[in-house]
């Protein structure tokens, strides 16, 4: 379907991510949006809220001192835009025709759902590609922010969804530069790759069938096999409150490491922007706590960000899920059957010759 003016197509990328607060007075209105969405705390709503009052107003100071590290605000707004520029640019290149524009889309903080429903729906597009800046689906990020947009946008186009991409060419090599740089700072120095993803409970994985567990880790074995890597481990980050989590936790491995008489690179596997659980957990916390075991090297390798394998992979995906509709993996999604999976049952429709 051509746009109005005959030149080419009409084509909107939504990127979803999670958001952040830019300014130390937003910090508990994003905990509070946070912790009051079904898929973080599954309580009945009256109850979700109260709680989501209490745990952000309890956690708003201490949030607020860790985001005083990163000048009072997340970065990850600013990096994402970088993202949707890059972006943007890919797809010119590959569509010159065709008129495309990459929307920001965050759960938690603005731009938020409705107000980019509205932007999408004002820029009239003909097609519409949904991209998770997730390459791991779970219940809890990627499920949450399709859903309520499906719930609230109301505009034209014909759309379809990445639901994930853990072993997406792009991803894989992106990863691998990085992480081949971060050896190389090693040295000599016997060093263990660990790649940290943000944990989950583990009750999502075995109970609701969340796949992103299974993704995070044929993710990290695939990169390893790229890179020939004979020493890593995957180990699980952000740990909060008394339900068991996917494990081990990432401290538990930096004392393995030390044990083990190992250095590290430490590889953020689940994120692809910096924001506090980058600048702060990992290159302040747990650097900390690899000064204080006597780890040597501790090497922290930044995330994918803006880099041209990534962003090349994020266009083909693109260009790839143009070809049909309904949801879809870019490369390799669950290898199992997922209950949660938001491609079980589902059929994927090509395009219209």
């Amino acid at each position: 379907m051509g746009s109005a003016t005959g030149q080419g197509r009409r084509i909107a990328v939504v990127l979803f991510n999670l958001g952040g607060p830019d300014r130390p007075d937003s910090v508990r209105p994003f905990l509070f949006n946070l912790f009051n969405d079904p898929a973080i705390i599954g309580l009945p709503g009256l109850f979700r809220t109260a709680l989501a009052r209490l745990i952000s107003s309890r956690r708003e100071k201490s949030a607020q001192a860790n985001y005083a590290f990163m000048g009072g605000g997340s970065p990850l707004l600013p990096g994402t835009r970088a993202q949707s520029g890059a972006l943007e640019g890919a797809l010119a290149d590959r569509l010159p025709v065709d008129d495309i524009r990459a929307f920001i889309c965050m759960r938690y903080w603005h731009p938020m759902t409705a107000e980019v429903a509205a932007e999408v729906e004002a820029f009239a597009p003909d097609e519409i590609v949904l991209l998770p800046l997730y390459p791991q689906f779970s219940t809890t990020t990627t499920a949450s922010s399709l859903k309520l947009w499906h719930e609230t946008y109301r505009g034209p186009g014909v759309s379809r969804t990445i639901c994930c991409y853990p072993q997406a060419g792009g991803w894989v090599a992106a990863q691998s530069d990085l992480i081949r740089e971060g050896l190389e700072k090693a040295g000599e120095a016997p060093v263990r790759v660990l790649f940290s993803a943000h944990g989950i409970p583990e009750s999502l994985v075995t109970k609701k069938g969340d796949p992103y567990a299974e993704q995070v880790e044929a993710g990290c074995r695939a990169i390893a096999e790229r890179l020939g890597l004979g020493d890593w481990a995957l180990c699980y980050q952000s740990r909060v409150g008394p339900m068991k989590w996917l494990g081990p936790s990432t401290p538990e491995a930096l004392e393995q490491a030390a044990k083990d008489g190992v250095g590290v690179v430490l590889v953020p596997i689940a994120f692809v922007s910096e924001h506090i659980e980058t600048l702060v957990e990992l290159d302040i916390e747990y650097a900390e706590l690899a000064h204080e075991a006597g780890i040597q090297p501790y090497i922290r390798v930044p995330t994918v960000s803006v880099a041209p394998a990534f962003i090349s992979g994020l266009a083909e995906g693109v260009i790839e899920a143009l070809g049909r509709t309904g949801t879809a993996p870019y490369g390799p999604g669950c290898q199992s059957d997922w209950k949660a999976c938001p491609c079980r049952g589902r059929s994927v429709e090509g395009a219209a010759a």
